[in-house]
């Protein structure tokens, strides 16, 4: 089976199409476009089960004879690649069968074959004609393929006749055309074929017709509400952290502990922990991302694999961060989100909210409509966070510990426990925007409202902006009043105040259990994770830069 990815993403697309490809072309353009055309790539149950039930078909085996060497004898070979340059076709045929001097490819499909008796599904026809053609082009006589469906054991003839050649050619014509266009093809449309898709999660059908079409229509949730995979973080000063089969080792003083690498998203190491060499590689292999993070919480930066290569997204990010009137409309949109969630969160949490703060926080909130340039909105923006955190004490109940008294922002470093904690939780939220838009193929150093600076993940800091509130300050504000946190979980150092080891680990806790949290999401209506919302809200502002949709939607909790 051809790997999916077997392009530049980006660039010119190779001349040669995969014949799985055209499986995929026939099956939803849109899907094509974003695994050929961009590279995306995601796996479901049903691309797992796919794998398994090729995997005896993917190893190769067996003798391929030149055409006028054929034996009278039948014989296999499995996993034959061939290719055809006339055709512009490539092919890996899962089986072939030699028999009579003929050869009749056999491909591997792990469904069930359809209701008509003696039928193979469209898509799958023109697979198996792509590969007859690359054996007729290398001088191969071949009559017929075969689909072979594991699911419902069925065997399918598929005869190449010559109506069969003139639609496989029509569409390996018409794929390449679309390959090499950089405008992604719409979603379908309310279809069934959704829901099974592995790169539903990418593609966001209904998300994107919703907000393209202004239908109103029902967005259906295709997506699990959220992951099973969660983040791994190894603190412990002297830690090492080792690849045992299947599973993350980490040896520390304390013992030994083990983790799934099914069951890890990120691997998050604080300070001096030491990563063996084969860990660190199945790590970028498997695409699991290792944050760096210096002993007190500084977010230094992320060790990742390639990732996307879908560099046209990148080029409309930076056509847009580099026009002066698209970066100030989509700040406008992070700061008003922003400070209109600062609000909700004054409102639910403070015993009494001040009406002056709430209504400077609505004030404000208009006023970044009016702003004309990036500097009047950082005046805007800085006058809210004023009024917020003047007010921010108030949300705050704590059961034991004077000194969780709050008296306004500090940082750099931090002097008292309740700024330490919001600035480890602004770290964790810029640490998981930049994962985020390092995985959709996004830039997370080149940003629209925050300007680029050396070192500084400014994209992920423009998006992180109306999440501060609703993720950071919620798991601060849940921390200081449920009690989990107390004084003896801080340490004080020349002025400066930071989490004990034991701390830092109630944080981490409190923080994924936030992230795990299922919210109604206010433009589509279903339940997502806030984790899952991330991802969403980096391939929303992904589809508007691309001008697939007209503008980004900001998240605006109700």
């Amino acid at each position: 089976m051809e790997s999916p990815l077997a392009t530049g993403a980006g660039g010119a697309v190779p001349d040669l199409l995969p014949a799985r490809m055209l499986n995929e072309f026939s099956y939803c353009p849109r899907l094509f476009h974003l695994e050929w055309a961009q590279g995306e790539w995601a796996d479901n149950a049903d691309t797992v089960n796919g794998r398994r039930v090729h995997k005896r078909v993917d190893r190769e085996s067996g003798d391929l004879p030149p055409p006028e060497a054929l034996a009278d004898r039948p014989a296999v070979a499995r996993s034959v690649s061939l290719s055809s340059p006339d055709e512009r076709l490539i092919a890996v045929i899962d089986l072939l069968e030699l028999q009579d001097g003929a050869v009749c490819p056999v491909d591997y499909k792990k469904g069930k074959a359809p209701d008509i008796a003696g039928r193979a599904w469209e898509p799958d026809r023109l697979q198996v004609c792509a590969q007859a053609l690359v054996l007729r082009a290398n001088g191969y006589r071949c009559e017929e393929a075969v689909v072979y469906y594991a699911a419902s054991k069925t065997r399918v003839s598929v005869p190449i006749d010559e109506t069969l050649v003139a639609q496989t050619r029509a569409a390996v014509r018409a794929a390449l055309e679309l390959a090499n266009s950089s405008v992604t093809p719409a979603p379908l449309v309310d279809s069934p074929k959704c829901p099974r898709c592995s790169l539903v999660g990418i593609c966001l059908p209904d998300e994107t017709h919703l907000l393209a079409e202004q239908d109103g229509a029902e967005v259906r949730r295709l997506t699990p509400a959220r992951d099973d995979a969660m983040p791994v973080y190894v603190q412990s000063q002297g830690a090492t952290v080792g690849k045992r089969g299947e599973r993350i080792e980490i040896h520390s003083r304390d013992g030994t502990h083990h983790s799934r690498l099914i069951d890890t998203s990120q691997l998050c190491v604080f300070g001096n922990v030491q990563i063996s060499a084969q860990m660190l590689n199945t790590l970028l292999s498997a695409g699991i991302p290792v944050c760096h993070f210096s002993m007190g919480g500084w977010f230094y930066g992320v060790s990742h694999g390639l990732g996307s290569r879908n560099c046209d997204m990148r080029l409309h990010q930076y056509r847009a961060a580099t026009d002066a009137a698209r970066s100030l409309e989509l700040a406008r949109k992070f700061v008003a989100a922003k400070l209109l969630n600062c609000r909700t969160l004054l409102r639910r949490n403070h015993e009494q909210a001040p009406s002056a703060v709430l209504d400077e926080l609505e004030r404000l909130s208009k006023d970044v409509e009016r702003a004309q340039a990036l500097e009047n909105l950082l005046g805007v923006e800085g006058a809210g966070a004023r009024a917020y955190f003047s007010a921010f004490a108030g949300m705050l109940r704590p059961q034991s510990c004077a000194r969780f008294d709050f008296q306004g922002r500090n940082r750099r470093p931090p002097r008292d426990p309740i700024n330490s904690l919001l600035s480890l939780a602004y770290s964790m939220l810029a640490k998981d925007w930049t994962v985020t838009l390092l995985a959709v193929g996004l830039d997370p150093f080149l940003g629209f409202y925050h300007r680029p600076r050396f070192g500084r993940p400014a994209l992920a800091l423009d998006l992180m902006e109306e999440f501060r509130p609703l993720i950071a300050d919620s798991v601060v504000i849940q921390l200081v009043n449920n009690g989990e946190i107390q004084e003896e979980h801080f340490i004080e150092r020349g002025g400066a105040v930071s989490l004990t080891p034991e701390g830092r680990k109630k944080f981490f806790l409190a923080y994924e259990r936030r992230m795990s949290h299922l919210i109604t999401h206010p433009v589509f209506g279903y339940r997502i994770s806030y984790r899952r919302v991330l991802e969403v809200q980096a391939r929303l502002l992904a589809r508007a830069l691309s001008g697939e949709i007209a503008e980004y939607p900001s998240f605006r909790t109700r």
